[in-house]
C-alpha cells in the first residue's frame, strides 16, 4: 500500500442545492472518525480546516436563473486556490463536502496541474444540468458541465484559465436519475456512463475493470475520485438531499473503492452530499469514512 501525505479539506457549503444542512456534512465525517481511520492506515494526515464560506444568504439576482450563484463561486474559486496549493506541494487532496457543487472548484484546482485528468464520478446523478436545462436552478446538479465548459460563465470561468477535463476521461457510474438535458449533453460527447443497468447486468468487477482499462488507454496524468453519498442506496445512506432507490449496494461500493486501490490510481478524492439532519445516527458519516477506508488501503487481512 502507498503511504500518502493526505490533506483534508472541509467545504461546509449548502448553497448549490436546495435542503439545508449539508454545509454539516464534513463535521460529521470528522466525528465518524476520518483524521483517525487514515491514520491508523499509515498515512501522514494533516486536517487544513474548512474553507470559509459565508453564513448570510444574498438576496438573490432575478436576472440570474441559478440559486445562490455569488455564494457558490466565491467557495469554489477559494476551494481551487488550495487544492491547487495541495497538489503543488505534493499532497494528496481529500475534499469534504458540502453538496456536490464544489466539485467545480476541485476539479478547477486539480487542472492547474493535470492536464490529462481522468474523473471517476460515483453519482445517482449525471450532475451534467446548465441553467438552461436545470429543471430547478440548483448548481449542484451542474459541476460535471460547468467542469467541462459549460454553463454560466462566472462558473465556467472560475479559477479555470481554458482548464477543462476532457468528456472522453470521463466516467459516471451508478447513475439513475438522468435529467432529458443531460441525457443530451452524455450523447452529445460521448461520456462513458455505467448506469446501475449496467451494474446489474454485468457485475461491478466488470465495470471498474473496464473504467480502469479505458483510463489506461487514455494516458491520464492523474485520476480524480469524486463520491456522492447518494450513489449508494439509501437503504445504506440515507442522510443525503436527493436520495435515489435502486442504488449500489454497501458491498459494490467497497468492492469499486478496494479495486480503485490495488490499482494505485487514485491521486485525490472527495466525498459530498452528507447532511447529519437528514441522517440515522450519522450512519452515511460512517459509511463514508469505510469508503475512505476501503480507497486508502483498509483491507480484512
Amino acid at each position: 500500500m502507498r503511504e500518502l501525505n493526505i490533506s483534508i479539506v472541509g467545504v461546509p457549503l449548502d448553497y448549490g442545492q436546495s435542503r439545508r444542512g449539508v454545509d454539516m456534512g464534513p463535521s460529521a465525517i470528522r466525528y465518524a472518525g476520518a483524521v483517525e481511520r487514515l491514520k491508523a492506515l499509515g498515512h501522514e494526515v494533516c486536517d487544513e480546516g474548512d474553507i470559509q464560506v459565508s453564513a448570510v444568504e444574498k438576496k438573490p439576482n432575478p436576472a440570474e436563473r441559478l440559486k445562490n450563484l455569488d455564494e457558490v463561486v466565491e467557495a469554489n474559486e477559494a476551494l481551487a486556490q488550495k487544492v491547487a496549493d495541495i497538489v503543488k506541494a505534493g499532497r494528496f487532496p481529500l475534499v469534504l463536502g458540502g453538496d456536490h457543487s464544489i466539485a467545480i472548484g476541485t476539479l478547477a484546482g486539480l487542472t492547474q496541474t493535470y492536464r490529462n485528468l481522468g474523473v471517476i464520478w460515483f453519482d445517482a446523478h449525471a450532475d451534467m444540468n446548465t441553467a438552461e436545462t436545470s429543471p430547478s436552478g440548483n448548481i449542484h446538479g451542474m459541476p460535471l458541465a460547468v467542469s467541462m465548459g459549460y454553463g454560466h460563465e462566472r462558473l465556467t470561468t472560475l479559477f479555470h484559465n481554458g482548464n477543462f477535463i476532457q468528456p472522453e476521461n470521463l466516467i459516471i457510474i451508478g447513475a439513475r436519475s438522468v435529467d432529458p438535458g443531460e441525457r443530451e449533453l452524455i450523447q452529445k460527447l460521448g461520456i462513458t456512463v455505467f448506469t446501475m443497468h449496467e451494474i446489474d447486468k454485468y457485475g461491478m468487477t466488470a465495470v471498474m475493470e473496464k473504467t480502469l482499462d479505458h483510463l489506461k488507454e487514455r494516458a491520464v496524468d492523474g485520476v480524480h475520485l469524486s463520491l456522492d453519498l447518494d450513489g449508494l442506496d439509501p437503504l445504506y445512506t440515507p442522510g443525503v438531499g436527493t436520495p435515489v432507490d435502486g442504488g449500489m449496494t454497501y458491498r459494490e461500493s467497497h468492492l469499486a473503492l478496494e479495486m480503485l486501490q490495488e490499482a494505485e490510481c487514485i491521486t485525490s478524492a472527495e466525498f459530498v452530499e452528507v447532511n447529519p439532519i437528514l441522517d440515522e445516527k450519522n450512519k452515511t458519516a460512517d459509511v463514508a469514512v469505510t469508503l475512505m477506508g476501503s480507497l486508502l488501503g483498509e483491507t480484512l487481512i
